[in-house]
């Protein structure tokens, strides 16, 4: 044995080298595992657009609400309810919301089922949707044109002398109805056809194979897997309806009859200055569209929500 050999194994363990510790994970890995990867990453700045555009503006207000001019901190919500002129606004606005939401769904589902059969389907789609990139404003303007006391409507129907008097449309609750019916309808329809599309073919050939005729086919088979999707569509098209300023003001009569919500929250906003109490006003159109939201939606649960789609034959 020789010399160095007889050190190395008499040597005390405190002299030997410290054993190398296992390899950690990078910075990297350890985000990746907690769900910070790159993916993730690229999330972030529509969050950051989300908290400033939309959940910023909302705790702000909601704060704002309940820092009234006059009163304690409920003044506001109080002065709303107590007051015939502001709290009927409600009424009003669900009045015009409610009926054309339910008449764009049974317009749309019809021409959705007919539509779908078409080989032509996407010219026709064109021209459904067209209203949508004429916006409320254009929508509005044509129909102070078309449907006015001097209008091509009235004009025409004197013509015929189906009526003795000019007969006027505008500036009444017929025309936000309309002006709303015309600019809700594309949105409604789109939705629609995109359920009706999705349901597989083969359910709807099987009942015809049994003897099903057209009506006992869509009531029995299509419409019970289109009405969780409907009632999704007439979510989305109620809270657009509801939302109405622009056709109360322009073709409807902003201060009686077609005076909505969100012409109150202008009005103490923009006339009265009072930016608390036209923030407790929106906060109770939120809240009131919320819970027809939720009544809606609480009412899928009775129906199937299983999958409906399928590849076409």
């Amino acid at each position: 044995m020789t010399a160095a050999t007889h050190h190395m194994r008499t040597r005390s363990p405190a002299a030997l080298p410290p054993s190398r510790p296992a390899d950690r994970p990078s910075l990297r890995q350890r985000l990746a595992a907690r769900g910070l990867d790159g993916s993730t990453l690229l999330v972030l700045p529509a969050v950051f657009v989300l908290l400033a555009l939309f959940v910023y503006p909302f705790v702000y207000g909601l704060i704002l609400s309940f820092e009234p001019k006059v009163g304690g901190l409920f003044a506001n919500y109080a002065k709303f309810f107590s007051d015939p002129y502001l709290y009927d606004t409600i009424w009003t606005t669900m009045r015009l919301a409610v009926p054309v939401t339910v008449l764009n769904l049974l317009l749309a589902i019809p021409i959705a089922m007919r539509v779908r059969l078409l080989r032509r389907q996407r010219l026709l789609t064109t021209i459904l949707v067209l209203p949508i990139t004429l916006g409320t404003v254009l929508v509005a303007e044509g129909m102070l044109f078309y449907f006015g006391a001097q209008g091509w409507f009235s004009r025409t129907l004197l013509l015929l002398h189906i009526t003795d008097a000019p007969l006027k449309l505008t500036n009444s609750y017929v025309g936000v109805f309309l002006s709303l019916l015309i600019t809700g309808f594309p949105f409604t329809f789109l939705l629609t056809l995109s359920y009706v599309t999705g349901i597989d073919p083969a359910l709807e050939q099987a009942a015809a194979t049994l003897g099903a005729g057209p009506a006992r086919r869509f009531a029995h088979v299509m419409l019970p897997l289109l009405i969780p999707g409907l009632l999704i569509t007439f979510c989305l098209s109620f809270v657009q309806a509801y939302s109405v300023f622009p056709s109360a003001v322009l073709v409807g009569e902003p201060g009686k009859v077609t005076r909505v919500i969100s012409i109150a929250a202008y009005h103490a906003a923009f006339e009265e200055y009072d930016y608390s109490m036209a923030s407790a006003i929106a906060m109770i159109m939120g809240a009131t569209q919320l819970a027809v939201v939720v009544m809606v939606l609480m009412g899928r649960r009775f129906f199937y929500r299983g999958p409906v789609a399928g590849t076409k034959g």
